[in-house]
């Protein structure tokens, strides 16, 4: 898998012969949500962490609690000459695009966003790619022919998640009813497992017997009561089949945690690389998670049906809708 990723984010790296580490200061801001909120912020974390590891290179960190905190922590990291520094998620947009221009000397990487800055590194990631080979499994594991959706934070992102997995269950059962929920329309949405966990028993209530969150620190309710009712539940962005083993069908895998190492590493070898990159299933940027915790839960027709759409998918032969384009989705 990574090594298709890295393909896509650090081929450079492989040419011309292996270039003279660089002393560099890396750092990673933490969006709302937390490092450890099991999800999107503890992947980059986690890349982080790998990094530091091989290296020996120390990685500093912020988490924020407070929108005025992005830019602050963004500004005193730069002002500190670390360099590159991660800005984990869409929201902080607006004050890495401030701060970016203040140090164009400084290296800065967004996740999920597209800042137009020559010392700027933005990864997007196709997960309505991911989402529906989720929505395949959940519509192939599913008794009620009712599964549902609960997403964070009501954007446009995470309706793109929903969209792609209400597509890819479609393509299983075409009659298939998906219940769908945001948790909020604050970043307070990505830090409310009780929330979440509510949102999860009012779908099971109704029939919905799989769900899907992309719902941050909040999923880890949502995850919680699909298991304590006896239901499945799909988690997302990190490796989530280790929470409730037995009862998580799969993750939707976003390789946040690679594109962090990759672009520490790009910068460790002075080849780091500014503009815009796009991860998907060709590039193993997006996937589903199989490993012994739901090993039990996964057939050998499922395994097959998802290996088969993948590469139509790759193979431009199935084409998933991406909800960002015109905000709109074709299926509900």
């Amino acid at each position: 898998m990574r090594r298709l990723v890295l393909k896509a984010l650090g081929a450079v790296l492989l040419s011309g012969g292996v270039a003279a580490a660089q002393e560099i200061r890396p750092a990673i801001v933490f969006d709302m949500g937390g490092r450890n909120d099991r999800s999107f912020n503890e992947a980059v974390h986690r890349g982080g962490q790998e990094f530091q590891r091989a290296t020996g290179v120390a990685v500093a960190e912020f988490e924020v609690t407070a929108e005025p905190q992005r830019e602050q922590a963004l500004r005193n990291f730069a002002r500190r000459g670390h360099s590159p520094i991660v800005a984990v998620g869409f929201a902080q947009r607006s004050a890495l695009q401030t701060v970016a221009a203040e140090f164009p000397n400084i290296n800065f990487v967004i996740m999920d966003s597209v800042v137009e800055l020559p010392n700027v590194q933005s990864v997007l990631f196709r997960e309505e790619q991911g989402s529906y080979l989720a929505g395949m499994m959940a519509a192939m594991a599913s008794r009620s022919g009712r599964i549902g959706f609960v997403g964070g934070m009501d954007i446009p992102l995470i309706r793109k998640f929903a969209c792609g997995y209400v597509q890819g269950a479609r393509a299983v059962n075409p009659q298939i009813q998906v219940f769908q929920n945001m948790t909020g329309s604050t970043p307070a949405a990505w830090r409310d497992p009780v929330r979440g966990g509510e949102l999860a028993r009012s779908q099971i209530e109704r029939g919905a017997d799989v769900i899907f969150h992309a719902a941050g620190g909040t999923g880890t309710g949502v995850l919680q009561a699909a298991a304590d009712a006896g239901r499945l539940g799909i988690g997302v962005d990190s490796n989530q089949n280790h929470l409730h083993p037995g009862r998580v069908l799969t993750s939707m895998l976003k390789r946040v945690d690679v594109a962090t190492r990759l672009a520490f590493e790009q910068a460790r070898a002075g080849q780091f690389r500014t503009g815009r990159t796009v991860l998907g299933l060709s590039e193993d940027g997006v996937g589903v998670a199989f490993d012994e915790n739901n090993a039990a839960l996964v057939t050998a027709e499922m395994r097959s049906r998802i290996d088969q759409a993948r590469a139509e998918i790759v193979a431009g032969r199935v084409t998933v809708h991406d909800f960002m384009t015109n905000n709109s989705c074709p299926v509900q």
